[in-house]
């Protein structure tokens, strides 16, 4: 079960070939801990026996901690921020059923190439910013933003694939191809 509505966490788990249904978290974000918000969202949803999977994920630069903007000032101010600056992706993960639980993290560095304004302007025009912890999606449009990843990339795009299936190797040999 995944505790998320987000679109790029589902088709990560579809490209792994996990066989998964969605559930939407009853679960309010406070604060800016991934992994006690990715806790919290897979312990908000019964999953019966099967496991729930929770994620959350936010940037991190130069002190500041970047979720997703509420406008497209706040975006144009966390690129600006991001820009010729390297910065850290950070995403929690909680894998769960009754009778264990799994809470892992993962970081990924990102490093921004110098932004023009009218790189900005761009980017902002595309709206694509909306809904984004950092303000950019690395799968789309965004890419043009990066100058260098290190680290697993699906962390970026909004699941921490290695983690995930490192979680699935060592609770499911076998199963699904995993360890």
């Amino acid at each position: 079960m995944l505790a998320s509505t987000s679109p790029q966490r589902r088709a990560i788990l579809g490209q792994l070939g996990l066989p998964f249904a969605v559930v939407a978290p009853d679960y309010e974000e406070l604060g800016d801990d991934p992994l006690e918000h990715a806790a919290g969202k897979a312990r908000s949803v019964d999953g019966g026996d099967r496991p729930v999977l929770g994620v959350d994920t936010v940037v991190r630069c130069e002190g500041a901690v970047l979720g997703k903007p509420a406008s497209e000032g706040e975006a144009e101010e966390m690129l600006d921020l991001l820009s010729g600056r390297r910065h850290e992706v950070v995403s929690g993960l909680c894998l769960r059923t009754p009778a264990w639980e799994e809470l892992r993290t993962e970081t990924t560095l990102v490093t921004f190439r110098p932004l023009m304004p009218r790189d900005l302007a761009s980017y902002l025009a595309t709206r694509e910013w909306e809904g984004r912890a950092g303000a950019y999606a690395i799968q789309g449009r965004g890419a043009a933003l990066v100058e260098r990843i290190e680290g697993d990339y699906l962390n970026v795009v909004g699941l921490p694939a290695s983690a995930l299936v490192a979680v699935l190797a060592e609770r499911f040999p076998g199963l699904y191809g995993f360890g």
